[in-house]
């Protein structure tokens, strides 16, 4: 795989070249973050856009496991999430792809990994609402940032199945928080994006570097509970 590839790429919106190369890129992901325990089992769901006018996106379709995840496993949909090519059914957190891509305009690529130490935080962090990292080198691996001075604020929202009503609340976010570079679910996973599959993939890495840090700082040093008889 090519280090970088442009996206939204030179090729036209909704061509199905382009629907391929993005395909096959997030495939690819989906693979590596698998590898990473970012996503293991059928968890996470990774979405290009498409076009803007009207907006349309390529989403993986639910319940593939991501360690053998191909090209064939996407779907292209509409602003609504109905499906216009592909076969299976969209991710049950379409709802929150759309929304993101609808908050953030300049995002290409939107991405959704389940790893141990982002469920870890969401849960330690929920009821604060959230949680901030600041001090690290790897900050500067997130879009504009220049310090590792930089102040990142992860917000947090309950879990709900109600994924309509779960997007609203990131929408409110998303709209106050203009700079934030991804959200967490509790108990669930992360959401971050870039303006191109390149950059959202990057986004992904710093942010579960920085998890894994902080995770190790706020719970290596606990004890296990001692289990009877062990």
């Amino acid at each position: 795989m090519p280090r970088t590839i442009p996206f939204p790429s030179k090729l036209g919106f909704g061509s199905r070249l382009n629907r391929r190369v993005a395909a096959c890129h997030l495939a690819a992901f989906g693979r590596e973050f698998h590898r990473r325990s970012w996503a293991l089992g059928t968890s996470g769901n990774y979405s290009a856009v498409l076009s803007r006018n009207p907006l349309h996106l390529l989403i993986t379709s639910s319940g593939l496991d991501k360690s053998t995840l191909t090209e064939r496993g996407f779907l292209e949909i509409d602003a609504q999430g109905d499906i216009l090519a592909g076969k299976g059914k969209p991710s049950a957190e379409t709802a929150l792809h759309l929304t993101v891509a609808r908050m953030r305009e300049t995002a290409g690529c939107i991405l959704h990994t389940h790893s141990v130490w982002n469920t870890l935080l969401s849960e330690q962090y929920a009821g604060q609402g959230g949680f901030a990292v600041s001090g690290y080198e790897m900050l500067k691996g997130l879009e504009g940032v220049r310090s590792h001075k930089h102040r990142e604020w992860l917000p947090i929202f309950a879990n709900d199945q109600d994924l309509p009503a779960l997007a609203r609340k990131v929408a409110v976010e998303l709209e106050h928080d203009t700079a934030a570079h991804g959200f967490l679910i509790a108990g669930h996973g992360l959401y971050t994006w870039g303006e191109d599959l390149a950059q959202a993939r990057r986004h992904v890495e710093i942010l579960e570097f920085l998890f894994e840090v902080v995770g190790r700082r706020e719970f290596g040093s606990r004890k296990l509970p001692v289990t009877e008889g062990t």
